[in-house]
């Protein structure tokens, strides 16, 4: 089995709801995703996939949607007032955790066609997330 993996720092602002922690708060990560690929077969140049279409179909989808960006729930009351002044927000369905952040890059990675396994989003250096795809529980 072949593997390739992407790394892809971007800074974001996020806070929790039904969250009693510091999280619960506005706050921002200098976060960094790791797209893993994988495969049993190579292309015809040798290449499990071009690191440079990751760069193409996720980074710059993570530079333009979610870098410098506040990620919030939809639910988050603090929505419709940020919305009116003008700020940039991603509205998610989900709260916006490192597991569901993780799940959401994924998903763009599944969608654009990319050989995507796991999706691993560290919120800070000691602190990560994954999201493989796979069916637990």
């Amino acid at each position: 089995m072949y593997r390739v993996t992407r790394e892809i720092d971007f800074c974001y602002g996020h806070r929790l709801l039904n969250y009693e922690g510091k999280c619960r708060h506005l706050h921002g990560h200098n976060g960094r995703a790791a797209v893993v690929c994988e495969s049993g077969i190579l292309d015809a140049r040798g290449m499990l996939v071009d690191f440079a279409d990751i760069k193409r179909e996720v980074q710059r989808w993570i530079d333009d949607t979610l870098d410098h960006n506040l990620l919030l729930c939809r639910d988050d009351p603090l929505l419709p007032t940020l919305l009116e002044r003008g700020e940039r927000v991603f509205v998610m369905d989900e709260n916006p955790t490192a597991e569901n952040i993780a799940k959401l890059i994924y998903d763009r990675c599944a969608a654009a066609g990319l050989p995507v396994v796991e999706v691993v989003l560290w919120e800070t250096p000691n602190c990560q997330a994954a999201y493989s795809g796979r069916v637990g529980r």
